[in-house]
């Protein structure tokens, strides 16, 4: 059985680095917000070429929070892409914010700068690039689309830790990049964890008073806060790992490669990297037209697979009221119906991607 990915080798390989990491946390005695905090904040600044990080609870409050830190809820709008995980839609609507979709770019899969400046109305306030599956979206034009109407943007970066564009790491291209540290992340705590880097120390003051019910100062409340502190002991194992990112990423990268040339000339469509990306293949994800009976077939030769998405946020139950009806987002709607994500992690190895490949030659 070849996993779609192997979480236990993944942690077991930092089995060392992560127990000290945890020595550390209980013998220190201060387990919310104490130094190991301080200390992954400042490591992961540096990481991403940003000048700040806020660590917080999860992902999707990484979203929301960077959301109302920048001013942004009820009667605004956020353009977000219709092919993405349901979080940063979500994100929009629980700071009272509509969710404005905009169809990918049918070969990268993100969010098209060509079909932005169609949806922006006067209530429009943020972009909302989504980072999927890690490679970078066309950051420029995007930019140079919010810059002219006076946007902020916003990047979801929770499956791209590490990728770049046009050489640079993601991390502060935008006005922030809210990260998710979920286990099956390149960068994985074992819990939920999450981030947002910013250049704007003003925003990062504001959000790390929002994490902290509103509070710089103990007991002082300037702002109704929540309670979304990034743990101590997620922070002091994130620490542990950030190390080993790079080389993680590269073995991906690896991986992704030998499908590229060895699935080249199989009925299957396959990722496509602009020239200005450099992917970090938190998925490798292809298409195919009869997806379900394919992936039903690798499951039966002991191939791991797994959809993202099967289903739009656009045609989710909880985004019934927007009425946005089948046929709508056509290219979001193909896209869920035909993908399909092969296993690749950084332990994954090259004989376990052979056989992968070999199934694929034989089964699509």
């Amino acid at each position: 059985m070849i996993p779609f990915l192997d979480l236990k080798s993944i942690n077991l390989e930092s089995a060392e680095s992560l127990t000290a990491a945890f020595q550390r946390v209980l013998n220190s005695g201060w387990y919310v917000l104490g130094e190991e905090v301080t200390r992954f904040e400042q490591e992961y600044a540096n990481w991403c070429g940003a000048g700040h990080a806020v660590g917080v609870a999860n992902g999707l409050e990484a979203l929301s929070l960077a959301l109302r830190a920048m001013g942004i809820g009820a009667g605004d709008e956020v353009i977000v892409p219709s092919n993405t995980y349901i979080a940063t839609w979500l994100a929009v609507s629980h700071v009272g914010a509509t969710p404005v979709p905009v169809e990918p770019d049918p070969h990268s899969y993100n969010l098209d700068p060509n079909r932005v400046a169609a949806a922006i109305t006067s209530r429009t306030r943020a972009l909302m690039p989504v980072h999927l599956y890690g490679q970078a979206a066309d950051l420029d034009p995007l930019l140079a689309v919010a810059r002219q109407h006076g946007l902020k943007v916003l990047e979801d970066g929770a499956q791209a830790h590490g990728a770049r564009y046009k050489g640079r790491r993601v991390g502060a291209h935008g006005d922030a990049v809210a990260w998710s540290f979920y286990p099956g992340k390149n960068l994985g705590a074992l819990g939920d964890a999450g981030a947002i880097t910013t250049n704007d120390a003003a925003l990062a003051q504001r959000l790390r008073s929002l994490r902290n019910y509103g509070s710089s100062l103990k007991y002082h409340n300037e702002v109704i806060g929540f309670n979304s502190r990034l743990d101590e002991l997620q922070a002091a194992l994130l620490r542990a790992k950030l190390p080993t990112l790079e080389s993680g990423n590269a073995r991906r990268a690896e991986i992704a490669r030998r499908y590229l040339d060895g699935l080249r000339d199989v009925p299957l469509v396959l990722p496509q990297v602009p020239a200005f990306a450099e992917p970090v293949w938190h998925l490798f994800v292809v298409r195919h037209h009869d997806r379900d009976q394919l992936a039903r077939r690798l499951a039966e030769a002991g191939i791991g697979t797994v959809i993202h998405y099967p289903v739009p946020p656009h045609l989710q139950p909880a985004y019934a009221s927007l009425g946005i009806t089948p046929g709508s987002l056509p290219i979001a709607e193909a896209l869920h119906a035909e993908v399909l994500s092969l296993p690749i992690g950084p332990t994954m190895t090259i004989e376990q991607a052979d056989a992968v490949i070999a199934a694929l030659r034989r089964l699509a």
